[in-house]
């Protein structure tokens, strides 16, 4: 509970206090500049995997280029702060560590392979489609709203309003958690995920078959990027690898929901690219974040934390939880005062 609440509030001040207009102006080139303030801007905003597709249209109308839209992406769904807090309470720091440096790499994957693989006419024509709506200016000055009251009004709007947005996704990710925890035995995903194979396989195909199913077990799951932690906390203490596990957690883009948004926003041709490129992307991610890790000796454990296990206990996160009931009571007033 506290974590969310100090996740959508640190959100919420963010995303009043920046202006966002003064960021996208620099993101009509494809080159590194462009690259790293999308994903700067996507790390500040909004985790919600719904918000993150309309939030990159909007910066496609503003001529941002497609480099830089697929990596406010990715960012905006494993390099915010919310999200990063749920993983460290349910899988510990290491998946934190990997969650930051892998969200990097998907991001320069994924932008060398828009540059290999761009199908001009394709972009150009989801471009036009739509060019013809006009975007919000949000322009102003970051000090003087901060100090005004209407600008801290504005805060507990936002945050209210990321709450609506996510709230389903969120309550559907705890309860398929549950119930896969419930009714679902660990020896499933260990066969769906070859784990105890043995000298079956080697240890390379196991980790290889891990990552290329991984997406398609959260497509399955039809969850988004908050919602999909608390499963991957369940696989996590199923025994499934590091690898499939990273590779799970980064495939929330590529849910048919998402997917069938971007077809309705750029149309099926370009919203099937972006989903392969994403997939590519994942895949070689993980990878490289199990080598890594491997190599440097850090690979984090199968088993989650005890988070998912705890019952209910007088201790410090009970009183977190008193204490930012506060906070969201606070915010809601001044949603109120909006």
């Amino acid at each position: 509970g506290w974590a969310f609440v100090l996740g959508y509030a640190i959100s919420a001040m963010i995303q009043t206090f920046v202006p966002k207009h003064r960021l996208t102006r620099h993101m009509g080139e494809v080159g590194v500049k462009s690259t790293g303030i999308a994903s700067a801007f996507g790390a500040i905003s909004s985790s919600c995997s719904f918000a993150a597709l309309a939030a990159a249209r909007s910066l496609v109308m503003k001529g941002a280029n497609w480099i830089a839209a697929i990596a406010f992406m990715f960012a905006s769904t494993n390099l915010v702060i919310e999200l990063g807090i749920l993983i460290y309470i349910f899988l510990g720091w290491q998946y934190v560590a990997a969650e930051i440096i892998g969200g990097l790499l998907l991001i320069a994957i994924s932008s060398i392979l828009i540059k290999l693989i761009y199908p001009t006419k394709w972009l150009e024509e989801a471009r036009k489609k739509v060019e013809d709506e006009t975007p919000d200016d949000d322009d102003f000055d970051p000090w003087e709203r901060m100090a005004s009251r209407e600008g801290w009004h504005m805060v507990g709007h936002q945050f209210v309003m990321e709450w609506k947005m996510v709230w389903q996704e969120i309550l559907i990710g705890f309860t398929i958690a549950g119930l896969m925890k419930a009714f679902v035995p660990p020896a499933f995903w260990e066969a769906l995920f070859l784990q105890g194979v043995g000298e079956d396989f080697p240890s390379w195909l196991v980790t290889l078959e891990n990552v290329m199913i991984a997406p398609f077990v959260a497509a399955a799951t039809f969850i988004g990027s908050m919602g999909n932690i608390p499963l991957a906390t369940v696989l996590a203490s199923s025994g499934v690898g590091f690898a499939g596990l990273m590779a799970f957690i980064y495939s929330d883009l590529m849910v048919p929901p998402l997917v069938k948004v971007n077809a309705r926003y750029y149309g099926w041709k370009v919203a099937l690219y972006i989903a392969g490129i994403m997939f590519v992307s994942i895949v070689c991610t993980a990878l490289i974040l199990d080598a890594g890790f491997g190599f440097f000796g850090m690979p984090p454990e199968g088993a989650a934390s005890d988070a998912a296990e705890q019952q209910f206990a007088i201790d410090y996160t009970f009183f977190f939880n008193i204490a930012f009931v506060l906070v969201a009571a606070a915010l809601l007033w001044l949603h109120r005062r909006h």
